[in-house]
């Protein structure tokens, strides 16, 4: 059994139909079958054929990739497919062979999967997010014990933040490692109920008047926000801060809306950093102009586009800087 990582495209365009429909697939949808290409060599004519400026080295690589994904996946291995749209991995047990069928126009190579877990990224160790952080769409992760450790994780039922340990390896998503970075550094820094600490202070850098209650049965905290410099204007918001124990399911967003509808609240944000069930995404989006949901990397996004106006005791918490640098491309 091997550990596979295989991306839902480029910039995660695959991402909701992968989940949907129990399947991974790979972004080359100009390629016609892949079970008609006898060899790499035979795939490689075809990637000039139809890209007559590509380069030797990214082709010979993408090639690589293509041939994996059709013939070097086994049945019973794992793949993981970090998703683009949350902050999580989804990890399932490929089913299937490899076929060429359209799902959704951009979805033809398939593998069938069964989608075993979806966890946060700030419950695997920095080495593993290193891996995982590889620019490649489909590659083998084998270094650092990383599939006993993936399946070990699978077992827990609550996710732990380890720190982790740097990894050295190839050409990695230098973004998302640091973003990563900062998930584990506010993991050990507002762990518990201090995450909503963190949440009201960002909802006050965006202009809003804030009061917050004490924990409820399951841990989570309530938040009132609203704007006006007296606090009765619109929009009003009430907002719940879930503790992370992994991800929360619809049952939250019915809780929700009872709270809601006692606060005369217009709208309502759910904050879980241990993510959310499919079926509680799927549901916020059928409520999308009165529910919102954050999860780890919504509330980071918040936290760096406010950053400048949050409070000094939270910049002490977490101090952050912005640098710059080159994008990240295959040569």
């Amino acid at each position: 059994m091997s550990l596979w990582l295989v991306r839902a495209g480029i910039h995660g365009e695959q991402e909701q139909g992968v989940l949907e429909n129990s399947v991974i697939t790979i972004h080359w949808n100009d390629f016609p079958d892949l079970s008609k290409f006898s060899s790499k060599d035979g795939m490689l004519n075809f990637y000039f054929q139809s890209r007559p400026n590509g380069k030797k080295m990214q082709a010979a690589d993408e090639v690589d990739e293509i041939w994996s994904f059709a013939h070097d996946i086994q049945k019973g291995d794992l793949a993981v497919v970090p998703l683009e749209g949350q902050s999580a991995i989804a990890i399932g047990e490929v089913k299937g062979d490899y076929e060429y069928t359209t799902i959704k126009e951009n979805i033809k190579h398939i593998r069938q999967i069964k989608w075993l877990k979806k966890i946060p990224r700030g419950a695997f160790d920095q080495d593993i997010l290193y891996m995982f952080g590889t620019l490649d769409a489909v590659c083998q992760i084998s270094k650092n014990n990383a599939e006993a450790r993936v399946k070990e994780l699978l077992q827990k039922e609550d996710f732990l933040y380890a720190t982790g340990i740097d990894a050295g390896g190839g050409q990695i998503d230098i973004e998302q490692y640091a973003k990563d970075e900062v998930i584990k550094h506010v993991s050990k820094t507002f762990a518990g109920p201090d995450l909503a600490r963190l949440v009201e202070a960002v909802l006050k850098a965006q202009g809003l008047i804030t009061e917050r209650s004490g924990p409820g049965p399951d841990g989570g905290i309530g938040m009132l926000a609203v704007s006006g410099s007296v606090g009765f204007d619109y929009p009003r918001i009430y907002v719940q801060v879930k503790p992370p124990a992994g991800p929360v399911d619809v049952k939250a967003l019915k809780d929700l809306r009872d709270a809601m509808g006692k606060a005369k609240a217009d709208h309502g944000l759910i904050v879980s950093w241990g993510g959310f069930t499919q079926k509680t995404i799927q549901d916020a989006r059928d409520n999308f102009f009165s529910v919102r949901l954050w999860d780890s990397g919504d509330l980071l996004q918040a936290v760096f586009s406010h950053y400048d106006r949050l409070d000094g005791e939270i910049k002490a918490e977490l101090p952050l800087k912005k640098i710059w640098g080159l994008a990240a491309e295959k040569l």
